[in-house]
């Protein structure tokens, strides 16, 4: 195992590279990131449709959402909110600051474009339709949730969020083994989703499957709108979420272990 020190250093490596990478592959990987987070959400919504209670179902969803992440971490491909630390190479200068905003923008949209996908081709191909649409039911009403959260719990909520998400990303670099990788990432983004935190890149398919389903099902969805979804939840829970990452963690580990 690398000690945190050594974790760091890879880090830093890996960051500048992402903060350097071309416009073509960052968005092509974007979208890929964006598609395997939001099969992580489809599943834990199929997996957690008939739970008998509210904590059994975050316990069932929180079992099968980081496969999400893990598809992002084995299979190589661009996530925003865990490129939040590419502020460790950044404040090294092994990086450019324009580099990594540039690198955030390409893949924030790369990673909607992505989870617009699946939003899309689970509710034409009736995926919804599980259970005698219940999971068509919840899946509105979960959109519903999220498109009426406050601005304050949706930025406190994305700071919490991304802390774990980037502590998953951080503890993946400690292995070089796959087992030892996957068990990292695993647990950190299971207590993410159990304790309910927000992550703007998760709700870049969530609110738009209730938005697609709603419509498609014909299920009453009074509070769910596209100010809801870009205004009222991404705004605060991407602020959060860059917060979380790029200070919490990452600006942290980067004077714990790499300022001179």
């Amino acid at each position: 195992m690398k000690s945190p020190a050594e974790i760091a250093t890879r880090y830093e490596a890996a960051g500048s590279a992402k903060a350097s990478a071309p416009f073509g592959k960052t968005l092509l990987l974007g979208i890929m990131a964006g598609a395997f987070i939001a099969l992580g959400g489809l599943g834990s919504q199929i997996a957690s449709c008939f739970a008998s209670d509210p904590s059994s179902a975050r316990m069932i969803s929180s079992v099968v959402f980081p496969i999400g992440l893990f598809m992002v971490l084995i299979g190589g491909a661009e996530l925003f909110t865990g490129n939040c630390l590419i502020t460790i190479p950044v404040l090294s200068g092994k990086a450019k600051l324009s580099g990594m905003f540039k690198n955030w923008v390409i893949v924030y949209f790369g990673n909607m474009i992505g989870g617009f996908i699946i939003a899309a081709l689970a509710t034409f191909s009736h995926i919804y339709s599980f259970g005698d649409n219940a999971l068509a039911l919840s899946v509105v009403n979960t959109a519903i949730t999220k498109s009426n959260i406050s601005f304050a719990d949706g930025l406190l909520r994305g700071i919490l969020c991304n802390v774990l998400v980037c502590m998953a990303v951080w503890c993946s670099f400690a292995a070089d083994e796959l087992a030892g990788k996957v068990l990292a990432l695993w647990l950190p983004v299971m207590l993410f989703i159990i304790c309910g935190f927000e992550h703007c890149v998760a709700n870049m398919y969530f609110i738009p499957a209730g938005m697609l389903t709603s419509v498609f099902y014909g299920i009453p969805a009074d509070g769910l709108s596209l100010s809801g979804f870009f205004i009222t939840n991404l705004v605060p829970v991407t602020i959060g979420n860059i917060i979380g990452g790029g200070f919490c963690i990452g600006a942290a580990y980067y004077a714990a272990y790499l300022k001179k």
